[in-house]
């Protein structure tokens, strides 16, 4: 995870962060691209004969133009409008007839969350009631304005008809599911090809989104850089009228993070976040001056427990627990018989465990090192 400035978090549920990122994921750029395969194609339509003997017809030609997106206030939900530029030729006693034609198609796209992390933009079928045609004949020709309507109906249900051929097209299909997981993962997607989804809503995705995306693994950057970090303690007066001078040395070796079983079944209002156990291991040399110098080796093993919590506004904070005391487990050894019987060390044992235990969360306190800004990293990769 990258650095970033963070004050204090304002903590939000799985369930609120899933509808946060699916608002903030699905902008009109995104829900422009997925219908960008569709502008510029070609659209004819005819020739079409309304009367016999071609007394009268038309020939429409054009393509499809750029979509207009809005979004629909707070929802997510957008107004599409796709404009469509089409020159119509129309005939009527084998004589063309001037014309002016504007057609627009209007849609409303949703952004919707579905099995097992994807967000798909759910395009509706176009209804030749979707379709907008305005067709307008010159003064001169007003003579003929009964084709119109008849035009018109047959230029709603063609051109609804071409553009949902169009919409089903693989390419245009597959450019509007985004694969969450895949993505984050720099992973190809399974589920591009998908044509049936098993819908799920926000809350949903955003439960799933945890336990997905942060992951052993991805935490692993995290804690790795722990390792090898030197411990300096001391000196550290102790024993009879403070006699004994205490100097500790030491660094921490490779953190081991595992995923941590739910200790219980989360009810059904609620849910487990996402933990894991962190080990952290620190060796020591331990100087002991009582008249003369005096070693010690020892082994510290630090259980702690990281909790991923959800944080305004699109946050993902990993929370470091502090250590049961109990659960620190300190053994060490003499060098040297001296040393074995001084016995000065049993005094101090749980002195030498707080300054460690200090120095370890004092390396996993700065909240920039373990927040992700998922608004941010979102925008960057999609």
């Amino acid at each position: 995870m990258e650095p970033i400035e963070v004050g204090d978090p304002g903590w939000i549920d799985y369930a609120e962060f899933g509808k946060r990122f699916v608002t903030h994921a699905v902008t009109e750029r995104r829900i422009e691209a997925a219908v960008a395969g569709i502008t510029g194609r070609g659209l004819t339509i005819g020739p079409v004969n309304l009367a016999p003997a071609g007394l009268a017809g038309f020939l429409a030609e054009g393509r499809i133009d750029r979509p207009v997106v809005v979004r629909r206030g707070s929802e997510i939900a957008f107004d599409v409008r796709i404009p469509v530029s089409l020159r119509v030729k129309i005939l009527l006693g084998g004589k063309p007839l001037r014309s002016e034609t504007v057609v627009s198609i209007g849609l409303t796209f949703h952004a919707r969350t579905a099995d097992p992390l994807l967000i798909v933009i759910d395009i509706p079928s176009v209804q030749p009631t979707d379709v907008s045609v305005l067709l307008r004949l010159s003064a001169a020709d007003s003579v003929a304005e009964w084709l119109l309507d008849p035009i018109a109906g047959l230029l709603q249900r063609e051109v609804a008809y071409r553009v949902n051929a169009m919409l089903r097209d693989p390419g245009v299909m597959r450019s509007r599911i985004y694969d969450v997981e895949a993505i984050v993962a720099r992973a190809r997607s399974p589920h591009r090809t998908r044509t049936e989804f098993d819908w799920i809503d926000y809350a949903e995705f955003g439960r799933r989104f945890f336990p997905r995306i942060v992951t052993r693994d991805r935490l692993e950057q995290f804690v790795t850089h722990l390792a090898d970090r030197q411990i300096e303690i001391g000196p550290l007066r102790t024993g009879p009228r403070a006699a004994a001078e205490v100097t500790v040395r030491g660094e921490v070796g490779r953190p081991v993070l595992t995923d941590r079983v739910p200790e219980a079944a989360p009810a059904d209002d609620d849910i487990a976040l996402v933990r894991f156990d962190l080990l952290v291991p620190v060796s020591l040399d331990i100087t002991v001056s009582v008249l003369k110098d005096n070693h010690y080796r020892a082994d510290v093993e630090i259980p702690l427990q990281l909790t991923a919590h959800a944080a305004d506004p699109l946050l993902i904070v990993v929370e470091v627990d502090p250590p049961v005391r109990e659960n620190i487990r300190l053994e060490y050894a003499a060098q040297g018989m001296r040393a074995a019987v001084l016995g000065v060390l049993a005094g101090i044992k749980k002195q030498i465990v707080a300054r460690v235990v200090r120095v370890v969360r004092a390396e996993l306190a700065d909240p920039a090192m373990r927040t992700l800004d998922v608004g941010d990293r979102i925008d960057r990769l999609l």
